[in-house]
């Protein structure tokens, strides 16, 4: 298998579908946490029991089109040490080039001071990766800095898995699949 240097470290290359920008359309993604930690909680007598971190990961996915306006997260389920969710990307609602990064809630129109900063970097991220990254990402950056802030000990793995969900059968799976999450913990 050959993989890619970066930095002059190897890395795996990428899982997204090279023909799919992933700024349209239905996705069932998993994030995880680093070394599959019980960050977000336990499950106890079938129910999941939230950790201060756990309910902020919540309170974001359930907010989700709040920081931004063109994603939609109609179900989701956060385990012990990852979670999963039905992500919607409104490709008409995609913030413009010249408009505003919802994600990081800056203007992405560059200043004179800024050419090179953080807008520009965004836009760049949103043209390689596709709007749900950006979302994926604006949702673990904002987890971490919570952490951070409430000195609790956090780290995620460093990717997400997604699948693109093509038909209202899949849909219809996942969703169950994710309403039974729990209680198949063990």
């Amino acid at each position: 298998m050959d993989h890619e240097k970066f930095q002059n470290h190897y890395r795996i290359p990428s899982a997204r579908a090279p023909w799919h920008a992933y700024d349209d359309g239905a996705y069932f993604v998993t994030i995880c946490t680093a070394h599959r930690e019980h960050y977000f909680g336990e499950i106890s007598n079938g129910k999941m029991q939230l950790t201060a971190i756990g309910k902020f990961v919540a309170n974001n996915l359930q907010t989700i089109s709040t920081h931004c306006p063109y994603a939609e997260i109609p179900s989701f389920v956060i385990m012990p040490n990852h979670l999963h969710a039905i992500v919607f990307i409104d490709g008409n609602k995609i913030p413009s080039i010249a408009g505003r990064d919802a994600a990081c809630h800056v203007s992405t129109i560059p200043t004179e001071n800024d050419i090179t900063g953080k807008n520009t970097k965004m836009r760049e991220i949103a043209n390689q990766s596709g709007w749900l990254s950006v979302c994926i990402g604006g949702i673990k950056s904002a987890v971490t800095k919570y952490a951070h802030q409430n000195n609790i000990d956090f780290e995620w793995q460093t990717r997400f898995h997604d699948h693109i969900i093509r038909d209202f059968i899949e849909m219809s799976r996942i969703a169950q699949y994710i309403e039974n999450n729990v209680a198949q913990w063990e």
